[in-house]
């Protein structure tokens, strides 16, 4: 019997690889809904292929325009966040993957948890602001959180091999300008950040690579997924992006997850767990690769990794107020508003003016969540002005 899924975020880079997936194994899976932002027309085309009971644009305009083009499918279409609610509660889905950029999606995804459905992450924001009130309500009501994230895939495969765990290992590719001097770095374009040496990412992850902020939200994404101490995690450069995550024991023995640079596997791990299906997939030939270069991060050309080791050991609000302040800094450098190294110190700036506090319920995280996107975008407009990339 075929397995009812939701895709939310079916339009971003994720989801399309999740379809792909889905479409790799015809009559195993069931597309039950989809929900997106307002891509009208890659959506009709999901609809067209995948026959969802829900089709869901958050833009009302586009889910007008949306279903006129579905009208006599027998698809329905809603629109708006209770749109996207009803995608993720829906009757008979078993699985909802969480793919939507931002953490617009949290309460449905609570809620599905709620309505007894397991959750596919694959979105680093809410785990990054609301780890411990998703992980709470999965534990307490014994629904499963899967990781989707190539890195904390490979975690989640090392993991259970017997003795305590000493030492997770987070690898990172270190982005197209590993190799760049800070004065380097201030000059490049947005057009060259999006140029990721190994994976194929949508824009808001692939700027986060440039600066390794993407590890650093990685790092707090693992504390959550595997209640882990911050002390247990490291992150290393790994330019070959084969080895995606490695665990040590207590004993010394160090296992490690290797595979190719392809979303399929994870996404598709996370779709079928606790099996593993075949996947046409390129195959990693050992002798072909040659050697493979791991080294320590640099901290001063990539402050956003420590930065979100400070935010995570702080805990409260302050990983959500990280991950707004880092959302609205990408945004101005990829409009041309600000140099790459300016998002780091928007960041801090509205760190620091933080107030941390308790993150234990929705209202709490939205808030700060918020008042982080507001306060950056003024932080960022002071940014503005005498930078090279200014528009």
């Amino acid at each position: 019997m075929a397995r009812e899924i939701t895709v939310l975020g079916s339009t971003g880079s994720m989801g399309r690889q999740t379809l792909e997936v889905v479409a790799a194994h015809p009559g195993r899976f069931k597309v039950a809904a989809l929900a997106a932002a307002r891509n009208v027309e890659l959506m009709t085309a999901q609809a067209k292929r995948f026959h969802p009971r829900l089709a869901v644009l958050l833009d009302p305009a586009g889910a007008q325009e949306l279903a006129s083009r579905l009208r006599g499918t027998g698809v329905r279409v809603l629109t708006g966040d209770e749109g996207v609610l009803a995608a993720a509660t829906l009757e008979g889905v078993e699985l909802v993957v969480a793919a939507m950029v931002g953490i617009r999606s949290l309460p449905a995804v609570l809620a599905a948890l709620e309505s007894g459905k397991d959750i596919a992450i694959a979105n680093k924001e809410l785990l990054v602001a609301a780890g411990d009130v998703i992980m709470g309500r999965a534990h307490t009501l014994k629904r499963r959180v899967l990781p989707v994230d190539s890195e904390h895939s490979a975690i989640f495969q090392c993991l259970n091999r017997g003795g305590p765990v000493e030492e997770v290992i987070i690898t990172a590719s270190g982005g197209p300008f590993r190799d760049k001097t800070l004065e380097e770095m201030a000059a490049v374009t947005p057009e060259e950040a999006l140029q990721h040496p190994t994976w194929v990412m949508g824009p808001k992850v692939t700027v986060d690579s440039a600066t390794l902020m993407n590890k650093g939200l990685e790092v707090i994404e693992a504390k959550h997924l595997f209640n882990l101490d911050y002390d247990r995690i490291t992150v290393l450069i790994h330019p070959q992006s084969v080895v995606h995550a490695l665990v040590r024991y207590g004993d010394g023995s160090l296992f490690a997850h290797l595979g190719p640079a392809d979303m399929r596997l994870p996404i598709q791990y996370a779709l079928t767990w606790p099996e593993r299906w075949e996947l046409n997939v390129r195959k990693l030939d050992l002798a072909d690769l040659g050697h493979l270069d791991f080294s320590h991060p640099d901290v001063k050309r990539f402050p956003c990794l420590e930065l979100a080791y400070h935010a995570g050991r702080a805990g409260g609000t302050c990983p959500a107020v990280l991950s707004a302040a880092d959302e609205v800094a990408v945004e101005f450098f990829l409009a041309g508003k600000i140099p790459l190294t300016a998002i780091s110190q928007v960041v801090a700036r509205v760190l620091e003016e933080h107030r941390p506090a308790a993150a234990d319920d929705l209202e709490a995280i939205l808030a700060a969540y918020s008042w982080a996107r507001r306060r950056a975008e003024v932080v960022a407009e002071g940014f503005c002005k005498g930078s090279p990339h200014k528009g």
